[in-house]
């Protein structure tokens, strides 16, 4: 299916609204989502939508759920989500970050009462258009396996981080802390493909390349064995432990858990004013030229260049915005969904 990304941004906005959300978060969480898509990150973008309103009918995801802080100081924060959609929740923690980092220089924000918010790097690059360094993260329901464990222990907790680039498009670094996102294993699955030996291990710890066996059985990998493990261990404190929310086997899926119950997904936004600091104002500049050192650097053979986290997909966004979307065979399927649902047609 090929479409432009402003045409499916509408198409999740009368969506959203057609289940009864005012018209401003509608409009914003869908421009999370196709921001997402336009990054070639289809896994969390409009995709997940069907998904979302699944649990907006039948009330685990409250339509009317407005944010609200319960607790904070000068550079800190705890948001209550009211069971929002996550990307409400999510955009509204990250802002009040940023406005702790203004005036204290540096904020954090821990979201709590949320949902599953899609890709971490939509709202940590928030900070880097703003001239600040930004990080996002979220605990998740657990689906990773740990060193020494034969089962799921925690999450793929995402994780982003972006700062500024003078003259370019902002650094931006987002993952998921299992060996891949859970998404791209729904992807192969839905298309009978094989996955690599590393990515998933059944219900007896043994690696397989059978997509298939998860989630109902067995578990991803954490990235990079236990440091990964770390990571997201990291993740479940900043995001889960500080607000006070439920971790690890205490979250519920949201795919598979009964849609009219809260899933009880936490995140954590922070933001650095360094502006704020001696000879800030430079950031942008010294980050421009360290990628201009990184990219002159020698080349392996056939190598090529020396890509900055998140190149990939700032080129990807622009020649999207240029010519439109080719959407995969999964994601397209979401789309024509929600245009029966709209009752709009093809």
């Amino acid at each position: 299916m090929h479409i432009e990304v402003g045409v499916l941004a509408d198409l999740g906005h009368a969506a959203l609204c057609r289940a009864g959300m005012k018209d401003t978060d509608a409009r914003l969480s869908a421009e999370v989502l196709v921001l997402a898509d336009s990054w070639g990150i289809f896994t969390h973008g409009i995709k997940n939508l069907p998904g979302y309103l699944r649990r907006i009918d039948a009330g685990g995801i409250r339509r009317d759920g407005q944010p609200r802080v319960i607790a904070e100081g000068p550079a800190w924060a705890i948001v209550d989500g009211a069971q929002s959609l996550g990307m409400v929740g999510s955009v509204f923690a990250m802002d009040l970050a940023l406005a702790k980092a203004r005036s204290a220089g540096f904020g954090y924000v821990g979201l709590g009462n949320s949902c599953h918010f899609g890709a971490a790097g939509c709202y940590a690059v928030r900070a880097a258009h703003d001239g600040m360094l930004g990080w996002a993260m979220a605990n998740d329901t657990p689906t990773v396996t740990a060193p020494g464990a034969r089962g799921a222990v925690l999450g793929s907790n995402p994780f982003a981080f972006a700062a500024p680039v003078e003259g370019e498009d902002p650094l931006l670094l987002d993952f998921a802390t299992s060996t891949v996102a859970g998404g791209k294993l729904f992807a192969a699955a839905a298309e009978g493909r094989k996955v690599p030996e590393g990515w998933v291990v059944d219900d007896a710890g043994r690696p397989t390349t059978d997509p298939s066996v998860w989630p109902k059985a067995g578990a991803l990998t954490p990235m990079a064995g236990h440091k990964g493990y770390g990571i997201a261990l990291m993740i479940e404190v900043l995001s889960a432990v500080v607000t006070q929310g439920p971790a690890m086997a205490e979250v519920l899926s949201w795919s598979f858990a009964d849609p009219s119950l809260p899933t009880g997904h936490s995140a954590a936004f922070l933001a650095m004013n360094v502006r704020a600091m001696p000879g800030g104002e430079a950031l942008g500049r010294r980050l421009a030229e360290m990628a201009r050192r990184i990219r002159a650097l020698p080349k392996a053979p056939e190598g090529g260049r020396i890509l900055l986290p998140g190149e990939r997909e700032w080129a990807f966004r622009k020649r999207a915005l240029r010519e439109g979307l080719e959407l995969p065979g999964d994601v397209a399927h979401a789309v024509d969904r929600l245009r029966e649902r709209c009752g709009i047609q093809p």
